[in-house]
């Protein structure tokens, strides 16, 4: 049998959805969400699953009985079932370092620290480093972010801007990070080393950090020393040390994260661990007791300063005030689950996979696939994997490297994705850092500029690196030969 005839038998057996009906279903979840979270106010859950409806809908006249597409559903769930843990014990985190004063402490230093000029290029800074250290980008999203929207309002920054930068941060260094998942994810699925891949990003994502600063340096001149509200400053930090026990000891807790990180701690028991040192350091410098921090670590922290600014910023956290994004991440996932299982993404690709015609249509196509399976899935591991291995011939038949491949995966999968309100990064920073999802994407400048950066390497042949151009690679010798010619 050959080869086009094995794949027509495959795609066959794979009962492929029309490509009017796929689009159909990626058309339909666009609108509806754009009309939900933009005019009509109804809640994305709702819209979410009447998306899988319709998804199931042409599934079934496709072929698909009912059976496979719960299988896709349970699929979809059993994907989210460890990011859901890490959010839930994140708010119990959030619940403890409140309590305990860890929080209180990095903005109350911060806060005498930092200038609110130099503010959103610090922030997108410490994340970026925090993140590269821990591997992940919700992680310190969920810690030290938390900190910094403290301090953000605290300097009378708008808190979108604040939460671009910390977002923008978060996700560099969870893109540089040998630590991180995703990072790792994308290489394996190009079958590229991981270091090589690492160390070819920096081409993208360097300069996009770089724009970033800048930017976020321009923005923070309008919030020099002389816009600054010193009155509430003082009256946070009088409140801060009235009311709490702050010291450095109480730097302890994140601390321990990132020495759990660089010594690969894995995640979930790294995070619970974290989440009980905050218990244990409330009762034991804020005189908490044992149901106090139990309830804060449950149901979130509550502040009774008596300074309305301060409680606002303090109320947060709680196992059960991230159930809504938990509950939002399994309806996305199931979604997810269901696209994937009814193979309707792959009918995209199919149609685009032969009109890529030289490199620079290559890599845009492979960011912009990355960019529509995030937005229809919900998943940045789906927009790693799905457009990464139906892709993989046509970089192959280009001669290109597979690092190119995995860094253009990032480039879109990566940093899309805390730019879905539907899906779980978006989600999680949303529930973490307080700022809706569509109000800090204008201000997470790098999740943008890279994937632009990414598509015009790619035209231009920047960075781009082909079979034998790399000294060891297979056809080395001869690459070398045909370019000294």
């Amino acid at each position: 049998m050959s080869n086009d005839v094995k794949k027509d038998v495959d795609l066959e057996d794979k009962k492929l959805p029309s490509f009017g009906g796929v689009m159909f279903v990626i058309i339909y979840l666009v609108a509806a969400m754009g009309v939900s979270v933009l005019w009509l106010g109804i809640p994305i859950h709702v819209t979410l699953i009447s998306a899988s409806l319709v998804a199931t809908i042409v599934a079934m006249r496709s072929g698909y009985t009912w059976d496979e597409i719960e299988d896709a559903i349970l699929h979809g769930c059993s994907i989210a079932m460890a990011p859901m843990l890490i959010l839930m014990i994140i708010g119990a985190i959030i619940g403890s370092w409140i309590a305990s004063g860890t929080i209180q402490t990095i903005i109350y230093y911060g806060l005498q620290i930092m200038s609110p000029g130099w503010f959103l290029v610090s922030a997108a800074l410490i994340t970026a480093i925090t993140s590269v250290a821990t591997g992940s980008a919700w992680t310190t999203g969920g810690t030290l972010g938390v900190a910094l929207i403290g301090i953000g309002k605290g300097l009378g920054i708008p808190l979108p801007i604040v939460a671009g930068a910390i977002v923008s941060g978060s996700f560099f260094g969870d893109k540089m990070s040998p630590l991180s998942d995703s990072t790792n994810l994308a290489a394996a699925v190009a079958e590229a080393d991981l270091f090589d891949h690492i160390k070819h990003m920096i081409y993208t994502v360097g300069p996009s950090l770089l724009i970033s600063l800048i930017i976020y340096f321009i923005i923070g001149l309008r919030f020099g020393e002389g816009t600054v509200n010193t009155a509430q400053i003082d009256q946070t930090l009088a409140t801060l040390s009235n009311n709490f026990q702050i010291g450095p000891m109480l730097l302890i807790p994140p601390a321990l994260v990132i020495v759990m990180a660089i010594k690969k701690v894995p995640a979930i028991p790294s995070l619970i661990i974290a989440a009980f040192t905050g218990a244990i350091f409330a009762m034991i410098f804020q005189g908490a007791s044992l149901a106090d921090v139990t309830n804060a670590m449950n149901y979130g922290y509550t502040s009774d300063t008596g300074f309305k600014f301060v409680d606002e910023l303090l109320t947060r956290g709680g196992i059960q005030n991230m159930m809504w994004t938990v509950s939002l991440g399994f309806i996305a996932l199931s979604f997810g689950g269901i696209m994937e299982k009814t193979h309707m993404l792959e009918v995209v690709l199919n149609k685009i996979e032969p009109l890529i015609k030289n490199t620079g249509g290559l890599i845009a196509t492979t960011v912009a696939t990355s960019y529509i399976t995030d937005f229809a899935m919900a998943s940045q591991y789906m927009a790693i994997i799905i457009p990464g291995r139906m892709l993989m011939p046509a970089y192959k038949r280009l001669k290109l490297l597979p690092r190119n491949l995995s860094r253009a995966l990032e480039d879109g999968g990566t940093l899309v994705a805390p730019l879905v309100p539907w899906g779980l990064s978006g989600a999680f920073m949303t529930g973490a850092l307080g700022v809706p999802t569509v109000e800090y994407i204008p201000f997470a400048f790098l999740c943008y500029i890279t994937p632009i950066v990414s598509i015009i390497y790619g035209f231009t042949g920047f960075s781009m690196l082909y079979e034998g151009d790399v000294e060891g690679d297979p056809g080395y010798a001869d690459r070398e030969e045909e370019m000294t010619a």
